[in-house]
């Protein structure tokens, strides 16, 4: 068996280079976001042309960016969405509502602090679990069998 991960969520420390080191022999093939918080930010205006507003300015990137997650989700077969202590991630949440509404396995990823404000979110997961090992370590269930 192959798996198709989508790895959304706070770019602010190293937790999808974790997974990823961590599954290495495993027949899995990831994806994620743009994580270059300036590349993402900047995209639309970039490549369509400069606007005066912020809210046009951040509107025309959230687009671009928009067609790289939607088709990734879509092709996901594992969403795993992780909450960082940092900041609010509000496209982490919308993510998890999407992959959640085309039914996708999904995965949440958060500190104890945060359970009561994503307890919905968590609701509709298959797992919630705090570190990268443990991502790794439902991988490794769900393709091999092995605890």
């Amino acid at each position: 068996m192959s798996l198709k991960l989508y790895l959304s969520g706070e770019i602010h420390t190293d937790w999808r280079e974790q997974i990823i080191k961590g599954a290495a022999g495993l027949d899995v093939h990831f994806s994620g976001p743009v994580t270059d918080h300036e590349a993402s930010d900047d995209c639309g205006v970039t490549i369509m042309g400069t606007e005066e507003d912020k809210f046009w300015h951040d509107h025309k990137g959230a687009k671009l960016n928009a067609i790289r997650t939607r088709k990734a989700i879509s092709d996901a077969d594992i969403v795993v969405v992780r909450f960082g202590d940092k900041y609010k991630q509000w496209n982490a949440a919308f993510d998890a509502g999407y992959a959640s509404a085309l039914g996708k396995s999904l995965i949440i990823m958060h500190g104890a602090d945060h359970q009561h404000a994503l307890k919905e979110v968590d609701a509709a997961a298959l797992a919630v679990v705090e570190t990268p090992d443990e991502v790794i370590r439902i991988l490794t269930y769900v393709l091999d069998g092995k605890l």
